[in-house]
C-alpha cells in the first residue's frame, strides 16, 4: 500500500511538472487587461475633461516655480484638453504614485497657444525618475514647439517603473526660462506588452539577439496603419494615434489596399506573438497593403516603406500581420526584409496556424549614417505564390544610457550643510568668518555713530549742527561745493515718498526726485546695509575729482543729521542688466540689438580705461558688473558705484586685507592673492561681456554645476569653439560672424586665469571698436582687411580668421579720451587713427 501511495504521488508531481510547460509563456500578453483610469491629468486646470476614451482629471500639481495658464482665445476646433497648460520657470516635478511594478505608457501632450506667455518660445528638458533610488533618465532634450509643423505634439515613451513615487521633471533651459505641458498620461500597459529580448539586426544585416529592452527607455517614432486610414485616440484601445502609410511608400503604384470585416478577425493567443486588441486594435489588423502582382515586375517584386530616424541608434521595430488575404494555410509565408540586407520568412501557419488571426514580429534594428530604416515585404521564393502584405508597423527608438545631467536639489538639515561646508572649505572658511566679524564690527560702529564727531577739544561754544557737519566735511576732505542741504533733499523726494522708490543696492535705497528742476537719483544710506561711511567718502572723492562722459555724474551729497545721501544724474533707461534679462534671469525677446550692445560695451570700456590711465590718480573700480553700468535716454553707458574703489592716492586707499567685489564677477586671482590690480577690473568686465552676449546672470541656481558660473560656462563653450550655443536667442542670425568671432576672442582674453595674460582696458576698447566696425560694415580698405557682411549661421565654421597685431601706442601714452571729459568719443578718434588691426 505504501508503494502504491508513492507511485500515485510521483504521478501527481509529474502531472504538475508537465502542466508548467502547457501554461502560456511569460512573454504572452495578458488578454484580461483593461485600460486603467490613472494617471490622466488635465494640466493647468482644476476641471476634468473627456478626451478620447478617458477622462482627464484636474491638475493635482501644487509645486513651486510653476503656475497654470489658459488660452485666452481658443479656436473652435481646439480640444478643451489643449486650452490650458502648466508652465514652469524653474525645474519642478510632477509626483505620481505607482501602485505596482510594470511597463508603463507615458505620454506628454504639447499645444503651444499664446497667453500671457508664448508657449512656442519655450525650450526645455524633461527627465524621469523611476523610483526613489534610480538616476534620472532624459526623455526630451531642448524640446521646443517653435519650429514644429504640427500644432499638437504628443511624445510617447515606454518605461519600466517600480511601485512608489514616479517623478516627471520639467526643466526650463537658460535660453527661454520656460517649460510647459498641457496633459500627461501615465498608465500601466498590459503584461508582456514589450518583451525583454528581440532579434537584433545590425548594419550588415547580420542577425543576433538583443536582451535588456525593458531596462531602456523606448520613445515612439512612428505608428503606422498600413493599408488603412488614420486611427484616432477615440477608437484605439490604448488611446494611440496611427497614421496612414501612403506617405512612406517608395513605389505605391505596385500596391493596393485590402480590408476585411472585424467579425472575421480571430484574436487567438497562441505562442508569444499571438496578438490582442491592446497590442493593436481591430482597425489595424482589419486593413492591409498588398503587393499588386499584375503591375509588378521582377524589379519591383516587393513593397518598401522608408522611415527617417536618428542616425547611429537602435530602434525597436514591431510588424503587425493578419492573413485574411490567402485562401488557405498552404501559403508558405512572405519575406520580411530590413534595409535590403536582411530577410526573414514570416509564416502565418507556423506562427498562429489560423487564418485571419492577428500576430506580430519584433526586431531591434541599427540605423546608420543615412538615418533611414527601410522595411519591405516580398513574396516567397516559391513562384506559385506572388503574395506579400503588411497590416501595421511601429518603430520606437531605444534611448540607451539616456541619463539626465539634472540633479534635484534636496534640502539638507542646516547642521549637516554647515558641517559639509566647514569640512570642504577649511582655512578659506575661517578666513571668511574673520572677514565677516571685522565687517560686523565696522557696521556696528557705523550704526552707532553714522558720521564721526569731532573731538570735544575742537568744538567751540555756540556751534550749530550745520557748523559741526561742515567741520566734519572739511576733515574728510570733501568738496563743500557739492553739499546739498537736507531740506532740499526732502523736498526733491517728497519726504522720501515710497512711490518714488526705484531700487536699492549695497549702500541703501534709491529714489527718483526733482532738484532745481532737474530729474535726479537720490541714494540714501540706511542702517543694516553693507556699505557705510568709507564707501560714502570714496564715492564722493572719486566722482568729484574725475569727470567723464561715460562716468555717472555726482550732483551732490548730504551729511546733515547723521545722514549719508548721494545725488546723481538720473539715468532714464536704468541699468544694463535690466535691459538684458528679467528678474527670473530670462532674456528679453525684443532685447537690445547687437550694435547697441557693442556701443554700450565700448562706452563702459572707455570709462574703465579712463579710470585706469586717464587721470593723475589710477583708480580701480573693484565692482564692475552689469548693475553698475547705467544707461541714459540715448542708451549711452555710464559706469557708477565707486564705493569700494581703490586708488594709488592715499586718501582713497582701503584696507588691502579685505577682498571686495560681487560674486560671479570677482577676479579669482585677486581672491586668492589679495593683490588688487587694474586687471581685476578687466576680468569683471569679461563677465559683463558674456552677460551682454548671453543675456543671463553671472551666477544662477542650476542643477548643472558647470552652468552655475557664467564665466566658467562661457569659457567651456568658447574652448569647444561653440560659443554660439549659449547666446541670447534674440541675437541668433543677427550678428556678423567676424564680429562674433572677435567678440569671443575678447571675452577669452579678459577671462584669462592669470592677470598678466589679460589685456589692458586700452586693448579691450580697441578690439571692441574693431568688432563693431566688422558688424556695421565700415570700410576698412586702408587696413588691408576685407569683411564679409553675412548673417551668422550657427553651427557652420564660417567665421573669418582675422590677424591680430599690436597697436603702436605705448602703455603709458595719454588716454584716447581726454581727462577733461571731452565729448570726443573713442569711436571718433578710432576712425582717425591709422588702422593696424585688432590688438
Amino acid at each position: 500500500m505504501l508503494h502504491s501511495f508513492t507511485v500515485l504521488l510521483l504521478l501527481l508531481l509529474l502531472l504538475l511538472f508537465c502542466s508548467l510547460f502547457l501554461l502560456p509563456p511569460a512573454e504572452a500578453v495578458d488578454d484580461t487587461y483593461t485600460l486603467p483610469d490613472e494617471h490622466f491629468i488635465n494640466c493647468g486646470s482644476k476641471s476634468s475633461v473627456t478626451f478620447g476614451i478617458r477622462s482627464f482629471t484636474g491638475d493635482p500639481f501644487y509645486g513651486k516655480g510653476s503656475k497654470p495658464v489658459q488660452d485666452p482665445k481658443p479656436s473652435g476646433d481646439t480640444p478643451v484638453l489643449y486650452q490650458t497648460a502648466r508652465i514652469f520657470r524653474r525645474p519642478s516635478p510632477y509626483k505620481l504614485e505607482m501602485r505596482q511594478n510594470g511597463t508603463y505608457v507615458v505620454r506628454l501632450h504639447f499645444f503651444a497657444f499664446s497667453s500671457s506667455v508664448s508657449l512656442a518660445d519655450a525650450v526645455f528638458n524633461v527627465s524621469a525618475q523611476l523610483n526613489a533610488s534610480a538616476p534620472l533618465l532624459l526623455l526630451l532634450s531642448n524640446f521646443t514647439m517653435k519650429n514644429s509643423n504640427e500644432s499638437t505634439v504628443v511624445k510617447e515613451f515606454l518605461l519600466t517603473i517600480g511601485a512608489g513615487k514616479f517623478l516627471l521633471y520639467f526643466i526650463p533651459s537658460q535660453i527661454s526660462c520656460l517649460a510647459f505641458v498641457n496633459a500627461i498620461e501615465v498608465f500601466l500597459a498590459p503584461n508582456g506588452f514589450v518583451p525583454d529580448y528581440a532579434t537584433h539586426i545590425n548594419l550588415s544585416g547580420i542577425k543576433g539577439n538583443y536582451s535588456g529592452l525593458l531596462s531602456n527607455v523606448l520613445q515612439k517614432a512612428y505608428r503606422i496603419n498600413v493599408g488603412g486610414p488614420n486611427i484616432t485616440e477615440e477608437t484605439d484601445t490604448l488611446m494611440r494615434f496611427w497614421i496612414s502609410d501612403d506617405q512612406f511608400l517608395l513605389f505605391p503604384v505596385f500596391t493596393e489596399n485590402r480590408q476585411t470585416t472585424y467579425d472575421e478577425l480571430k484574436f487567438v493567443q497562441r505562442g508569444a506573438n499571438g496578438s490582442t486588441k491592446y497590442i493593436a486594435p481591430e482597425s489595424v489588423y482589419g486593413t492591409a497593403k498588398e503587393l499588386n502582382s499584375t503591375n509588378s515586375s521582377k524589379k519591383f517584386s516587393n513593397i518598401t516603406w522608408r522611415f527617417k530616424v536618428d542616425e547611429h541608434s537602435k530602434h525597436f521595430v514591431r510588424a503587425h500581420f493578419c492573413d485574411f488575404i490567402t485562401p488557405s494555410l498552404n501559403y508558405p509565408g512572405l519575406n520580411f526584409c530590413i534595409n535590403g540586407n536582411f530577410c526573414q520568412l514570416i509564416s502565418p501557419y507556423e506562427t498562429i496556424n489560423q487564418l485571419s488571426a492577428p500576430f506580430y514580429a519584433d526586431f531591434v534594428v541599427d540605423s546608420g549614417k543615412s538615418g533611414n530604416i527601410d522595411i519591405s515585404v516580398a513574396p516567397p521564393k516559391d513562384e506559385r505564390y506572388q503574395i506579400a502584405f503588411l497590416n501595421g508597423l511601429e518603430i520606437m527608438q531605444l534611448m540607451e544610457n539616456s541619463y539626465s545631467s539634472f540633479v534635484p536639489l534636496r534640502p539638507e538639515p542646516k547642521k549637516k550643510i554647515l558641517f559639509i561646508i566647514a569640512g570642504s572649505l577649511g582655512l578659506a572658511f575661517a578666513f571668511i568668518i574673520m572677514a565677516v566679524v571685522m565687517i560686523r564690527l565696522v557696521r556696528k560702529k557705523e550704526d552707532a555713530v553714522e558720521i564721526p564727531r569731532l573731538p570735544s577739544s575742537l568744538a567751540f561754544p555756540g556751534w550749530s549742527e550745520n557748523d559741526m557737519s561742515t567741520a566734519r566735511t572739511v576733515g574728510l576732505g570733501l568738496d563743500l561745493e557739492l553739499r546739498i542741504p537736507f531740506a532740499e533733499i526732502l523736498q526733491a523726494t517728497q519726504d522720501f515718498d515710497s512711490k518714488l522708490f526705484i531700487g536699492e543696492g549695497g549702500f541703501g535705497k534709491v529714489y527718483v526726485g526733482t532738484l532745481h528742476g532737474k530729474k535726479v537719483a537720490v541714494k540714501r544710506r540706511e542702517p543694516g546695509y553693507k556699505q557705510g561711511l568709507a564707501e560714502f567718502q570714496t564715492e564722493i572723492m572719486v566722482l568729484s575729482r574725475t569727470r567723464h562722459r561715460n562716468l555717472v555724474s555726482l550732483i551732490g551729497y548730504c551729511d546733515e543729521r547723521s545722514e549719508m545721501i548721494l545725488v546723481y544724474e538720473f539715468m532714464e533707461k536704468g541699468n544694463l542688466r535690466d535691459n538684458l534679462y528679467d528678474t527670473n534671469g530670462c532674456s528679453k525677446p525684443n532685447g537690445l540689438s547687437w550694435e547697441k550692445r557693442l556701443e554700450i560695451c565700448i562706452g563702459s570700456a572707455t570709462a574703465l580705461h579712463h579710470l585706469h590711465t586717464g587721470s593723475a590718480v589710477k583708480i580701480i573700480h573693484r565692482d564692475v558688473k552689469s548693475t553698475n553700468i547705467l544707461l541714459d535716454e540715448n542708451y549711452t553707458a555710464k559706469v557708477s558705484d565707486f564705493g569700494i574703489s581703490k586708488s594709488s592716492h592715499s586718501d582713497l586707499t582701503l584696507d588691502n586685507t579685505i577682498v571686495k567685489g560681487s560674486v560671479g564677477y570677482l577676479d579669482p586671482e585677486y581672491f586668492m592673492s589679495v593683490e588688487l590690480t587694474e586687471k581685476s577690473d578687466v576680468y569683471s568686465f569679461g563677465v559683463v561681456l558674456l552677460e551682454v552676449l548671453c543675456a543671463r546672470p553671472a551666477v544662477i541656481n542650476s542643477p548643472q554645476k558647470e552652468e552655475v558660473n557664467l564665466a566658467d560656462w562661457g569659457l567651456f563653450w568658447l574652448k569647444k569653439g561653440q560659443l554660439e550655443k549659449i547666446i541670447d536667442p534674440s541675437l541668433v542670425d543677427k550678428i556678423n560672424p567676424n564680429s562674433f568671432r572677435k567678440f569671443g576672442e575678447i571675452v577669452g582674453k579678459c577671462l584669462e586665469a592669470k592677470g598678466s595674460n589679460r589685456p589692458t582696458m586700452h586693448n579691450v576698447l580697441w578690439d571692441l571698436e574693431y568688432a563693431l566696425s566688422l558688424h556695421t560694415g565700415i570700410n576698412r580698405e586702408d587696413a588691408g582687411e576685407s569683411t564679409t557682411n553675412i548673417s551668422l549661421q550657427f553651427g557652420l565654421p564660417v567665421l573669418l580668421h582675422l590677424p591680430t597685431s599690436s597697436f603702436p601706442v605705448e602703455e603709458n601714452e595719454q588716454s584716447i579720451v581726454g581727462n577733461n571729459g571731452s565729448d570726443t568719443s573713442a569711436s571718433e578718434i578710432f576712425s582717425q587713427l591709422k588702422f593696424a588691426g585688432p590688438r
